[in-house]
């Protein structure tokens, strides 16, 4: 099935009856597709209606009128929102933050005061991930330390919580290897006096999409000064590439040979997760993100996170995984090439179950359920 008939069949799907749900998403891909398929999956009566994963700049801007003359008219749905919903504070607040000066771009008759007309409607509500056991694929030396300390996560959650205002749960096991699809959330240090690992060069691993908004540019120009400075490390370019893919990933590729472990989109998840559990540290340099579900995965995977210090982050990671600067990027990596083992025995101090599909459940039933107003 090829062109038109196939992007027709993306379009919609179960549609006839008179569905309770209408699912609608202009970027059917990556991390979008993960969510609306999940929401299909555990919501009964469901309309879908899609468009492919292609100029997501053009999605968000005009594919509300595509969709105004695509999808059919039903009694059981309105297309005027009882509920606004974000998957972040920082999602939020920017959307609600930009509306009057987006407003005034409009020469006259401009709606007023819309910011606190919508603002009553918001609620946020966290991506739910769908986190696998990963056991099986974790190497010896994650396998042996990676574990639940209940005690330090909950700890510690209280001092994040305080300092961000997104409500958190916390959520332990007794054993933290053997569950089979609950997260785990911290590296437990290694008590022994030598690492069985420390020989090994450090892994870094990038799991975003190949477009500019992820700016890669500052991550491999990162990466080349480390180079320059004759520091060992080994790498790893995930993500998924559309149409245009921007040069610097060439040239990159190229200057950064010797170093490369794994260059490209896998479209096997396991082989993906192997990627990430393999990987010492993660690092994003995004200029655009509302949540981040790769960085995420990667926590869940054993991987140590670099995130700027901007967008969804700090609700997320507390101050030690972030940076404000790329020369803080740099040197955060040049002392962890230096010993590997900073991270791979440091305890990550983020519980994942926070933003699993496991906790996050009801709360979207209820959402989505017939009763919500």
């Amino acid at each position: 099935m090829r062109g038109a008939q196939a992007e027709r069949q993306m379009q919609q799907s179960e549609v006839g009856g008179s569905p309770s749900v209408l699912l609608v998403e202009a970027f059917y891909g990556g991390s979008h597709k993960q969510l609306i398929d999940l929401l299909k999956e555990n919501t009964d009566g469901c309309s879908l209606f899609t468009l492919p994963a292609k100029k997501w700049h053009w999605r968000a801007r005009t594919a509300a009128l595509y969709f105004s003359q695509t999808i059919p008219a039903c009694s059981s749905y309105s297309l005027v929102s009882d509920v606004v919903v974000f998957n972040s504070r920082f999602n939020m607040e920017s959307f609600l933050s930009s509306i009057l000066s987006f407003m005034k771009k409009i020469p006259d008759h401009r709606p007023k005061n819309l910011d606190r007309l919508i603002r009553p409607k918001c609620v946020v509500l966290s991506y739910p991930v769908q986190f696998p056991d990963v056991s099986s694929l974790l190497p010896e030396h994650k396998l042996r330390h990676l574990c639940r300390s209940a005690e330090t996560l909950q700890s510690d959650h209280r001092i994040f919580k305080a300092q961000t205002s997104q409500p958190q749960t916390s959520r332990c096991e007794e054993d933290p290897v053997q569950s089979s699809s609950e997260p785990r959330s911290v590296l437990t240090p290694v008590q022994h006096s030598e690492s069985v690992d420390q020989v090994n060069p450090l892994h870094i691993v990038w799991p975003h999409r190949w477009e500019h908004d992820k700016n890669p540019e500052m991550f491999f120009n990162t990466l080349i000064k480390l180079k320059e400075k004759q520091l060992d490390f080994k790498l790893s370019v995930l993500g998924e590439t559309f149409t245009d893919v921007p040069e610097i990933f060439s040239s990159s590729q190229h200057l950064l040979q010797s170093h490369i472990l794994n260059w490209g989109f896998l479209s096997s998840k396991d082989q993906y997760l192997k990627v990430l559990c393999d990987a010492d540290v993660v690092v994003s340099t995004s200029k655009h993100e509302f949540f981040g579900v790769a960085m995420l995965e990667a926590v869940h995977c054993g991987c140590f996170p670099l995130c700027p210090k901007a967008l969804v982050y700090p609700e997320i990671f507390p101050d030690q995984y972030l940076y404000s600067t790329p020369e803080q990027l740099c040197k955060r990596l040049q002392e962890l090439c230096r010993i590997p083992d900073i991270a791979r025995r440091h305890i990550v101090m983020v519980d994942t179950s926070l933003y699993s599909w496991t906790s996050l459940k009801p709360q979207f039933q209820a959402l989505l359920s017939v009763e919500s107003p």
